[in-house]
């Protein structure tokens, strides 16, 4: 049933276009999903991460490969029947109506209470053909854990088009680190929904990273819904060429005396654009709200472009709630000390994109991801 009314909402809605606020910046014009083939391949792709871990699942279009699972955890192919899917994330969206329909492989994730897992869980996914995926990972009261998702195309010139579904659960005194990797062809369309509910005096720490991709949107939304909650978010992303990056965040305080951290920082060369939109919405029961978001762009070439949107809907009266936005190109002087003392420009380049970068890195706590994301962002700064 479920399925069926997925796909008829997918075939009533309309591609969203420039007419709608949310998509004003990101035209989808050339974009046609039935154009990419519905099997896909099953190619290996390789990963950007070298970790030891606790979980490790890959996804192809055969399915799902569990190559290793923790004992007592449950890291299996997500059922059609789960009692959550589709609570955060249904079928009112065209692009999340459409993985509703036709996703056929998924990943379930439980972490039973209290339990404790040293080591992270891990799932990579190749995306090729058409690539609907969802995850749906819950975090039981008092359950720590950390897992990685990571998007890849076997080829430079992949040609797909990507669909991604996460729902996350994060029980009453719960932690969990999620990081999701994107490091795609530049011939593949990448759409994802991202979806976090948090219970009371529970933590999430969020690290998103964006990195291939020829054009689409990443939808991440925080439900603050305990009292106590915690979530950060920190995203990193790095375009180049006719590279287009969209990110609309959401974070949503329903509960009182929960506290939301969203930090996001991207470089861009050549003609790529970036677009993030970001809001902060209050409820009327979420007195003491203590929220902030951040866009920064640093912009390393004059044909880039950067759309920075950020929001605030507040309907409590005792709240801290900051936002903050910046474009700006690479300082003049900071490349001229630096060439003056022998390096090249693209050396130059490569120690301000990591002093650029450096705070939303030291954000990251897990070791082997912080130094990923900065070998990713440094070595798209071209050799000298």
């Amino acid at each position: 049933m479920a399925r069926a009314e997925a796909l008829e909402a997918y075939r009533s809605l309309p591609v969203p276009d420039t007419t709608e606020e949310h998509w004003r910046f990101t035209d989808l014009a050339g974009f046609d999903p039935e154009s990419f083939s519905a099997d896909g391949s099953a190619a290996e792709v390789e990963t950007m991460l070298d970790l030891d871990v606790a979980g490790y699942a890959t996804v192809t279009a055969d399915g799902v490969e569990i190559e290793r699972a923790p004992e007592g955890v449950t890291f299996s192919p997500l059922p059609e029947d789960h009692e959550r899917l589709y609570s955060l994330v249904g079928w009112d969206e065209k692009f999340a109506a459409h993985n509703a329909a036709l996703w056929k492989h998924g990943l379930l994730v439980v972490v039973p209470k209290g339990v404790e897992l040293e080591k992270p869980l891990y799932v990579r996914v190749a995306a090729t053909g058409q690539t609907f995926w969802r995850l749906l990972v819950v975090a039981e009261e008092g359950a720590r854990f950390s897992l990685i998702e990571e998007y890849a195309s076997p080829t430079a010139d992949t040609e797909a088009y990507s669909n991604a579904v996460t729902e996350l659960f994060v029980g009453q005194a719960a932690k969990l680190e999620y990081v999701s990797l994107q490091n795609l062809s530049r011939e593949t369309w990448h759409f994802a929904s991202h979806h976090a509910r948090v219970e009371r005096d529970a933590e999430l720490d969020w690290v998103s990273g964006g990195f291939g991709s020829k054009k689409g949107k990443v939808r991440i939304q925080n439900d603050l819904a305990g009292e106590g909650a915690t979530s950060r978010v920190t995203g990193a992303y790095f375009a180049d060429g006719e590279q287009h990056l969209d990110y609309d965040t959401f974070q949503e305080h329903i509960a009182p005396s929960t506290t939301s951290d969203f930090a996001f920082k991207g470089a861009l060369r050549e003609h790529a654009t970036a677009v993030w939109r970001g809001m902060i919405r209050v409820e009327p029961g979420a007195q003491k709200t203590n929220a902030y978001q951040e866009c920064r762009n640093l912009m390393l070439s004059p044909t880039t472009h950067a759309v920075p949107i950020p929001g605030l809907e507040i309907m409590a009266n005792d709240v801290r709630c900051t936002h903050g936005a910046t474009v700006g190109r690479v300082d003049r002087e900071q490349l001229f000390y630096l060439m003056a003392r022998g390096l090249s420009r693209a050396e130059a380049e490569r120690l301000i994109v990591r002093g650029f970068f450096q705070d939303v890195l030291d954000r990251i706590e897990l070791e082997p991801v912080r130094d990923t994301v900065a070998a990713a962002l440094e070595t798209r700064i071209p050799q000298a």
